[in-house]
């Protein structure tokens, strides 16, 4: 009989973590976008420089980092969802640092190809760096729940059926808040399908796309610098180019000296619209009324200088006026940049011949390029908006003389934004003004509607969904 005492196994020793800087750059950029509500486009480039200069960072590694951050922003709502089947509290009770490192688990396993023993491993070691050892074992639960289902696995789990509740299982599926997905799905009308093939382009990643402004480069120029295989002519806009995954704008060396510049072919198309309607009398002076960032007004100017035509671009905020300043530096054609409110605007009424309005809105048609701001916005932004873009293109109405032409313009398809603050504007007294047609001002483009306005779309055009309307000042 043996009486001795069970040997006891010698403790492991205390392994420190092991820093990954991919990981650790992701999780930085998330806090950033929770702690800041900083942007994911603003925050991430320079996070990117940092690394490339002191960690070493490779086009693979900046490629990882960025599938991470906005990979784990676009299907935040599918995740949380799957992440709260598998806590044993509410999720707002989980601290948000722990929920990130959750978050970016949850996407390395079950939207990426990583496998899932190192998707598991990695955010475990990332806890440990970050949160410490005691949460790391939390996080490591956690995500070993999630591990045993793939995406489609969960989503039968934790969607409702779409014929008990379509919007709720849109929402889940599609990670989109509920209420954006109905106003969605107002603006775009139809069936079940385009409204799934909507959501599921706001989920992709969007093309780069650069213009060349003209007069001063060209398309060709454009595609001659980035290669064939790294870059494609626009779908619709003749100065457009799309850069291939992975392009870096920044190479350019027009886009370095300003005579081109990174714009969505939406955008591009709302100016060339603006600027292909035809004008009785004088054609000498434009105006944009908000012209920050000034990705329109700099390809306005150069529209305007080929005319000979004098551009004001206006906006409201100096330090976006700054960068409309910059935008447009080395236009050939005349220019002022100024800051001032395009509600209380210092010009006369009836000084210029054509006027531009890219009215503050949600951002709801930019939901691809920037995916945080659908958690951000609240179903009370979209009326809050509404006062001052209804003064916007009344002011822009009065600011155009009669016979000149004004373009209405939202990143936004909901219909309170758009069609509705076009139609209060023209009934109320004041400045009269009749709709053009905007159809025929952007040749080659499909599926527009019934007109007179026009909807663009990401899943049908490729492009932000970008409203315009165009309307002649009468009296």
């Amino acid at each position: 009989m043996n009486d001795q005492a069970p040997r006891k196994r010698p403790a492991k020793p205390y392994r420190r973590p092991k820093k990954d800087p991919v990981r650790m750059l992701a999780f930085e950029a998330l806090r950033a976008v929770d702690e800041r509500d900083a942007y994911a486009n603003l925050v991430l480039p320079p996070l990117l420089r940092k690394a490339r200069e002191k960690e070493g960072f490779e086009t693979r590694d900046a490629a990882l980092a960025t599938e991470l951050v906005y990979g784990t922003l676009r299907r935040q709502g599918t995740y949380d969802a799957i992440i709260a089947s598998c806590v044993d509290r509410p999720l707002r009770e989980v601290d948000p640092p722990v929920l990130d490192v959750l978050s970016l688990g949850a996407h390395q396993l079950l939207g990426t190809r990583i496998p899932s023993h190192a998707a598991v491993s990695a955010s475990v070691e990332l806890a440990r760096v970050v949160l410490g050892d005691g949460r790391a074992k939390f996080v490591n639960a956690v995500l070993r729940k999630i591990a045993a289902h793939d995406l489609d696995g969960w989503l039968e789990r934790v969607a409702p059926p779409y014929e008990d509740d379509p919007e709720a299982h849109l929402a889940i599926v599609h990670s989109h808040p509920r209420w954006i997905v109905s106003a969605l799905w107002d603006a775009l009308g139809g069936g079940r399908a385009g409204i799934e093939d909507l959501l599921e382009a706001d989920n992709e990643r969007p093309e780069v796309t650069l213009v060349a402004r003209p007069g001063r480069s060209t398309p060709e120029e454009l595609l001659a610098a980035v290669g064939e295989d790294s870059g494609l002519p626009g779908r619709w806009s003749p100065y457009a180019v799309r850069l291939a995954e992975g392009g870096e704008p920044g190479a350019l060396e027009a886009v370095r000296e300003g005579r081109a510049g990174v714009q969505d072919e939406g955008s591009q198309l709302v100016a060339l619209a603006l600027a292909g309607v035809p004008l009785d009398g004088p054609d000498e002076r434009w105006l944009d009324g908000c012209a920050g960032p000034g990705g329109k007004a700099a390809l306005l100017g150069a529209l305007a200088a080929q005319r000979g035509a004098a551009l004001l671009a206006s906006e409201k905020q100096p330090h976006r006026a700054r960068l409309v300043e910059r935008a447009l530096a080395g236009n050939p054609g005349p220019y002022q940049v100024i800051a001032a409110d395009g509600t209380r605007p210092p010009w006369r009424e009836g000084s210029f011949d054509r006027v531009l309005v890219d009215v503050p809105c949600t951002g709801l048609g930019a939901l691809r390029r920037r995916p945080e701001a659908r958690w951000r916005r609240r179903p009370e932004d979209v009326p809050g908006f509404a006062p001052l873009q209804r003064d916007l293109l009344r002011e822009a109405l009065r600011a155009v003389r009669v016979g000149g032409v004004v373009g209405y313009a939202t990143c936004s398809p909901h219909p309170a934004e758009t069609k509705a603050v076009v139609d209060d504007v023209l009934k109320r007294e004041g400045v009269s003004a009749e709709w053009i047609d905007a159809r025929p001002y952007m040749q080659g483009v499909p599926v527009l509607g019934d007109g007179p306005d026009v909807q663009l779309w990401p899943h049908l055009h490729g492009t932000d969904a970008m409203y315009l309307a165009l309307l002649r000042r009468t009296a």
